[in-house]
């Protein structure tokens, strides 16, 4: 039995307790457990309209419905894996490289200690902190991004750090590796033709939105694993990955996107890389009213648990046959 695990639905309510990622105890400790939810609330990177600060406490209210089973991948979440839900990292809005301090010397133990980080934002510059972190144990690692953009351009009104640079200084810094690395869903306007160079120049491929339209799931997934093959890997998530009309809560939704089903199978395509971190972004609760796009992203984050879950069995399995 692991020792983390949620309160089961089936003795309390589910709307009973304090709002967690699924139920999880919530222990800051990085000892016997395999994952640990962590919320990082900062927006200051937010350059058209802020609030995802508020994105942590949404999603973790809309994920106490969640259940411990996959029924896509079949596979019981806590009958291999122990996770808690590790809090809020601390933050100082209005100041991001203060921040970005904060929040690296925080994941860092967390990664030191072998555990995945589960990273609810907060807008995308927090990853440029995760990265920063992650490298310190494994070096340049893959980045598989699910986004409806690259972020890799090199400024807004002159500062180099917002929502739209992290992946452009992540590979400056050498955290990314990117001939292992690949953007997945890109789409919508862009500033000039020359836009999704910028990744490619930066060494990592780029699927646009309109390509998987037309490929479909199972041919993006294998693009996907030749592209990561079997480096270490940060899945970084961002909401406006999903078509507004299923995750309207964001700051910057692009038509075009995907269903949540589309979503979900593409995420599963992704079921046998080597996960060391993840997270999901640039949820907006003030434009969430109903909550779907919150439960999106807490499905997203299951989808998540449930492939390092059926990592975790399968090495079990594995080595039971020797």
């Amino acid at each position: 039995m692991k020792k983390y695990f949620p309160a089961n639905a089936l003795e309390t309510p589910r709307f009973c307790g304090i709002r967690t990622f699924m139920k999880l105890p919530c222990v800051r400790t990085t000892e016997e457990m395999d994952f640990a939810v962590v919320g990082i609330p900062f927006d200051t990177g937010a350059a058209f309209k802020p609030g995802q600060r508020f994105g942590p406490a949404s999603v973790r209210e809309n994920s106490i419905l969640l259940r411990p089973y996959s029924l896509n991948l079949g596979v019981d979440i806590f009958e291999w894996l122990s996770g808690v839900d590790y809090g809020d990292l601390s933050v100082l809005p209005g100041f991001i490289e203060d921040s970005y301090r904060l929040i690296e010397a925080e994941l860092t133990p967390l990664f030191e200690a072998g555990v995945v980080p589960l990273s609810i934002g907060g807008d995308h510059s927090i990853t440029l902190a995760e990265l920063r972190a992650a490298a310190k144990k494994y070096g340049p690692v893959a980045l598989l991004h699910f986004d409806s953009h690259t972020d890799t351009w090199d400024n807004y009104w002159g500062k180099k750090y917002t929502h739209g640079t992290p992946f452009r200084r992540a590979a400056e810094e050498g955290l990314i590796d990117g001939t292992a690395s690949i953007q997945v869903g890109i789409r919508g306007s862009q500033y000039a033709a020359e836009d999704l160079e910028v990744s490619q120049r930066l060494g990592i491929e780029v699927i646009t939105a309109n390509q998987i339209h037309e490929l479909g799931v199972g041919q993006t997934g294998e693009l996907i694993r030749q592209r990561v093959r079997d480096r270490k890997v940060f899945f970084s998530f961002d909401i406006d990955f999903v078509d507004p009309a299923y995750a309207p809560g964001t700051g910057t939704a692009e038509v075009g996107g995907f269903t949540g089903y589309e979503t979900m199978a593409l995420i599963r395509e992704a079921k046998d890389l080597n996960f060391i971190g993840f997270d999901v972004v640039e949820v907006l609760p003030a434009l969430d009213p109903a909550g779907i796009t919150a439960q999106m992203a807490a499905n997203v984050i299951h989808e998540f648990i449930s492939i390092l879950a059926l990592r975790k069995k399968r090495d079990s399995e594995s080595y039971a046959a020797g």
